[in-house]
């Protein structure tokens, strides 16, 4: 979701006054990713990570994480409106080289298992959860300014929204980078945004992962659809129509920011043509 963003230097201090208020050693330099500043730290000797974010409405993601309770997702050691401290990741594999590798079927299987944890936890009910149709909106405006696909996206997504099945917390943004190895803790999920939804809607963007060569394959998408909804115990064609909605979602949110959405687009388009053929 397209937000303002902080000024770097307002990020800087709140990481320094998290680290004074919580006695965190550094353990690395500090850099940004997306919307969030981090740094590897020392807590109480133990190796962890402290997140600042630089955009706003990220407090559900915090709180959604705490109730996780380290349950198939990062542990949350410290957080406040300002400052996330969590555990740090220290395994040796990335779920994106394994598809890079031609370990797909592996890595979304790791996936499936991990989402269906976080499903299955009670944390439905936790304060200031995202409901779908407030996180949908920024395709409606694009549909009613784009039209094209954007309008056959929205459609989806409105009858979806109509009739919603197995609402649960949704983690938000899944895809191989953030679920990362813990090592002996296994498979954990990191930075959700904190939604509360139909569970299907979880899977959808792993169709817009890794990158436009591997998801622009009709053949990928085809195989995946099947696969993945066989894991996740989905119909297929509703997991079709939820990665419409989301690609459609993904490309409104980058033309918001002026970036180039080809690869949404490009996945939109192959799902409405792959729902269309089934």
């Amino acid at each position: 979701m397209a937000t303002a963003q902080e000024k770097p230097g307002k990020g800087l201090d709140k990481l320094k006054r998290a680290k004074d208020a919580w006695g965190l050693t550094d353990d690395g330099d500090f850099f940004t990713s997306g919307n969030s500043l981090l740094q590897p730290v020392l807590y109480e000797d133990t190796a962890a990570m402290l997140k600042i974010p630089l955009s706003a409405k990220e407090q559900p993601g915090f709180r959604l994480l705490a109730c996780w309770d380290g349950k198939g997702a990062v542990k949350v050691y410290r957080y406040d409106a300002d400052a996330l401290l969590m555990e740090r990741a220290v395994g040796e594999h990335s779920l994106k080289q394994m598809v890079l590798d031609g370990q797909e079927d592996e890595a979304n299987a790791i996936i499936c298992r991990v989402v269906e944890r976080l499903h299955s936890l009670t944390c439905r009910q936790i304060p200031d959860l995202v409901t779908l149709p407030v996180w949908f909106k920024s395709l409606g405006e694009a549909a009613g300014k784009y039209g094209g696909i954007f309008s056959t996206c929205h459609d989806v997504v409105d009858s979806l929204l109509r009739d919603p099945q197995d609402d649960v917390a949704l983690h938000g943004d899944i895809h191989y980078g953030n679920v990362l190895d813990a090592g002996p803790r296994g498979w954990i999920a990191i930075d959700p945004k904190g939604l509360v939804g139909e569970r299907g809607f979880d899977f959808a963007n792993i169709f817009c992962n890794p990158d436009l060569t591997i998801a622009g394959s009709p053949e990928r998408l085809s195989k995946q659809a099947k696969l993945i909804a066989g894991m996740a115990d989905l119909p297929v064609e509703r997991l079709l129509r939820w990665v419409i909605a989301w690609s459609g979602l993904m490309a409104s949110w980058m033309l918001e920011d002026q970036e180039e959405a080809t690869l949404p687009m490009r996945v939109g388009e192959l799902a409405i043509r792959e729902l269309a053929n089934g």
